[in-house]
């Protein structure tokens, strides 16, 4: 079970991202975080696993307090939270395996990590993984070949073997059928394996149809928690503000569906995941620099180039 409490986010700037946010999300249950741009959704989540850290409050994992482990311990910790980004955080020069096989670089230890092997029994579960999420026969692919990587992304964090997936607009640049297809994916996954999620999603259409709990945000604090059901015009008013709720489309299609809309989200994507992947390359010593291209077979020791530091996944 996650637990949060009375959760706060002041930047140095002055801005309140979060104001008091108190959140349980038990076991096997898919929450979908939503809410105007800015309401705090994105920043509530990359304090769970503290990409951003808290200004106070408390933060709870199977009875773990996040918010008090030291670097070590983090990191530890990390294994059991599988973060979707919105950009997808893939290695583009890699191919679609060797992205995947990252979610298991929080178990292989360092120098198994630098020297980038992973063992046989690795790459099967890697496989199966890549099968469920229908990636099987992308699997040699790299990453910047494929159109989209919100698969790729998911497989590499079921890989990971987490307990709480936290999911950032999973949907923000598809279209309306490949976001339905990535939202039921998502369900699916998190029944079949008992896990909690926690997915921050503009589209109020899928999230009525796909989340489990709905917990709306607006400037900070928890405005509507309850029954997708339950959201009617009158509780998207007290999230979003006034707008004719029953006939307005965008409440129905989310706008994820508009197509210029999608690209121009997907431009955004790329943009920021180029600009991440560099203040990375200046923060962390070991960032690739290097990379083999071809994907290892079952029965194979494998190389992968090191991952991000901000993923949370090394030893």
């Amino acid at each position: 079970m996650l637990e949060i409490q009375n959760l706060t986010k002041r930047y140095r700037t002055g801005d309140l991202a979060l104001d008091d946010v108190s959140i349980e999300v038990p076991s096997g249950q898919v929450m979908g975080l939503i809410g105007p741009s800015g309401a705090g959704k994105s920043t509530l989540i990359r304090c769970v696993n503290r990409l951003v850290e808290p200004s106070r409050g408390n933060i709870r994992l199977a009875g773990i307090e996040l918010t008090r482990l030291g670097r070590t311990e983090l990191r530890r910790a990390r294994r059991r939270l599988g973060m979707i980004f919105q950009e997808y955080a893939l290695v583009e020069r890699l191919t679609v395996m060797e992205n995947v096989l990252s979610g298991q670089l929080g178990y292989v230890g360092f120098w198994r990590s630098y020297f980038r092997r992973f063992p046989p029994e690795t790459i099967r579960r890697a496989y199966q993984v890549l099968e469920r999420v229908g990636l099987m026969g992308q699997a040699d692919k790299r990453a910047d070949a494929l159109s989209g990587g919100q698969r790729v992304g998911i497989a590499r964090a079921l890989l990971q073997e987490p307990d709480l997936l936290l999911v950032d607009e999973p949907t923000a640049s598809l279209d309306p059928r490949t976001a339905r297809q990535i939202m039921r994916l998502l369900r699916e996954v998190c029944a079949e394996r008992g896990l909690a999620a926690v997915v921050n999603i503009h589209d109020v259409h899928l999230a009525r149809r796909f989340m489990q709990r709905i917990v709306g945000l607006r400037a900070g604090r928890v405005v509507f928690d309850g029954d997708p059901q339950r959201l009617d015009p009158a509780a998207l008013t007290d999230i979003y503000g006034e707008e004719d709720w029953g006939s307005a489309t965008e409440a129905e299609e989310g706008e994820g569906a508009h197509p210029r809309g999608g690209l121009a989200r997907a431009r955004r994507n790329v943009r920021g995941a180029r600009r991440h992947a560099l203040l990375l390359a200046a923060h962390d010593p070991g960032y690739p620099v290097g990379v083999r291209r071809r994907c290892p077979r079952p029965g194979r020791r494998h190389r992968l180039a090191h991952v991000p530091a901000d993923l949370g996944l090394h030893e």
